[in-house]
């Protein structure tokens, strides 16, 4: 299987998800291509059967550079994807993002969302056993 995993990441929680995944899927023999939204281009990615995209909540919503990049994907009929997202609040935004992929005519496999807690500037701030939760997101791609 080929994966694309597309991020965006502040304070590196959303960057440790993917390169956790990333190391996952390749162990399963999944071949993988990792990008910042910065470095993707939402109009033309590349060819893959799984496309990830993580991202955190921030003032209340998905964060704005993710949510531009959703808005701007284009020919992407029926793709498959998972979402991740990450939040410090007991609300995440998968939601928002599902809604943004429906509406490119994608199909969801799987979601999982992450809370973080104090000292989140660190990227260290994840709670619960994040790695168990993410092992069970990659099974379903």
């Amino acid at each position: 299987m080929k994966y694309v995993l597309v991020y965006w990441s502040r304070y590196g929680h959303n960057k440790k998800l993917v390169d956790s995944l990333d190391g996952m899927l390749k162990k399963n023999g999944g071949e993988t291509q990792i990008f910042t939204i910065e470095q993707a281009n939402p109009a033309s990615l590349p060819t893959a059967d799984v496309y990830i995209f993580s991202a955190a909540a921030e003032k209340f919503t998905l964060q704005q550079n993710m949510r531009t990049f959703m808005k701007n994907i284009s020919g992407m009929d029926g793709k498959k994807y998972g979402i991740m997202n990450t939040h410090a609040m007991k609300k995440n935004r998968l939601a928002k993002m599902e809604n943004l992929l429906s509406k490119k005519n994608m199909v969801k496999l799987a979601e999982v969302d992450f809370q973080v807690g104090k000292d989140i500037s660190s990227g260290n701030a994840f709670i619960g056993n994040w790695e168990a939760k993410l092992e069970e997101f990659a099974k379903k791609l």
